[in-house]
Order: structure tokens, then C-alpha cells, then sequence
């Protein structure tokens, strides 16, 4: 069988593809690259702690000693007048929420100005979990002897932890949402490279060139 060659000599073949890739470098293709990229560069690098939650609990650290001393001092004024049990639960309360809320605030910290969302997970449940309810019965129970700076000062601890539960969901969407799209970005990303990469073969460093004509193999030559 006849041997069929381009009749484009090769220099002139690459002075074409020169000019080509020249002439459309900014084509759909190149310009989806680009934006894909730009836009993962972009989500990488957006912020999405949470401003407001990490204002309260800036202020919810400084309260906390305040909140502490008055429960403590109240307790003490009442605790003759109280059943005993109920100065157990009191005093067990007063300990829970003393070591809960150290662990709960340092959560929040890393969670919200690292953006890590196990920890910030971790927030949520132990304020919505734990120190609420014992919150509330420290606020609801008519029986421990609600003393006026005690609900004053239980009130005011119960807005910060009602407002962190809700900043905190908020910013957890928030960032669920950004490592959601990340995690799409990057398959995407991956899967383009991969697909570039079966598109343009490469044989040791060398041009891959391809004739325009159909060949025969070599052995054929011969016969």
C-alpha cells in the first residue's frame, strides 16, 4: 500500500500551531480554566468566621467571672434555706457550668477565628445541650429561692447563650458551605487535569506529531 504524508511541510506546520495557539489563547476553554481557577482561588482564600459570634464571645469571657461571683455569692445568702438536695443540684450546677462554659468559650475560639467546624460543632452541642438546660433551671425553679441579682444576672448570661447558639448555626452553614464547594471544586479540578492530561500525550519530553493523512505501518511498506 501506498505511503500518504501531509503535504504541509513540517516547518510550516509548526508555524501554524505557533500561530494558532497564538491567536486563541483566550478561547472558551482557556478562559473556563482560568475562572475555575480564579474561583477556587477566591473561595480558598474568603473569610467566613463569624463577626457577631466572635464579638459575644469576646464579652460573654469578661461577664463570665462577674456571672460567677453573683451565683457563688447568692448561693451562700440562700443555701440554710434550702433543701438539701437542692443544694446539691445548686452547687453541682454551679461546677458543671464553671467547667463546661471554660472548654465551651475555647471551642468557640478556635472553631470561629480557625474556621474549623468540628470544633464550632462541639460549641453548639455543649451550649445547646448543657448549659441551657441548667441555665434554665437556675431561671424556671421557683423552689432554689430566686434572689433579684440572680435573676438579673442569669437573664443577661441567657441572652449570650441564646444569641452564640444561634451565630453558631449560622456560621456553620456558612462554612459547611465553603468546604462543600471546595471539595466540588477540586474533583472538578482533578478530573480536568486528568482529562488534559489523556488529551495530549507526551512521549518522554518529545512532541507528539501526528500526520494529517492516513499511514500505513512500516512492515506494509514492503509488501
Amino acid at each position: 500500500m501506498p505511503v500518504f504524508y501531509s503535504p504541509v511541510p513540517e516547518n510550516l506546520q509548526l508555524g501554524l500551531a505557533y500561530v494558532g495557539s497564538s491567536v486563541f489563547t483566550h478561547n472558551r476553554t482557556g478562559d473556563s480554566d482560568v475562572n475555575r481557577e480564579q474561583e477556587d482561588d477566591s473561595v480558598v482564600n474568603e473569610v467566613v468566621s463569624h463577626l457577631p459570634l466572635q464579638m459575644m464571645l469576646y464579652f460573654n469571657m469578661y461577664y463570665f467571672p462577674c456571672w460567677w461571683f453573683s451565683a457563688v455569692f447568692m448561693l451562700e445568702i440562700k443555701y440554710h434555706y434550702l433543701p438539701g438536695y437542692y443544694q446539691g443540684l445548686l452547687i453541682t450546677g454551679i461546677i458543671l457550668l464553671t467547667l463546661i462554659e471554660v472548654i465551651r468559650l475555647y471551642l468557640g475560639y478556635t472553631g470561629n477565628l480557625k474556621e474549623k467546624v468540628p470544633e464550632l460543632a462541639a460549641f453548639w452541642l455543649l451550649s445547646f445541650m448543657f448549659q441551657l438546660p441548667v441555665l434554665l433551671f437556675f431561671l424556671t425553679d421557683e423552689d432554689i429561692i430566686i434572689l433579684p441579682l440572680e435573676r438579673a444576672v442569669h437573664s443577661i448570661y441567657l441572652f449570650f447563650l441564646l444569641a452564640q447558639i444561634l451565630a453558631s448555626l449560622l456560621a456553620l452553614r456558612t462554612m459547611t458551605r465553603k468546604l462543600t464547594l471546595l471539595f466540588h471544586l477540586r474533583q472538578l479540578g482533578k478530573v480536568s487535569s486528568f482529562r488534559h492530561a489523556r488529551l495530549s500525550p507526551d512521549y518522554n519530553g518529545q512532541p507528539y506529531h501526528r500526520s494529517v493523512l492516513p499511514m500505513s505501518p512500516t512492515n506494509d511498506m514492503y509488501h
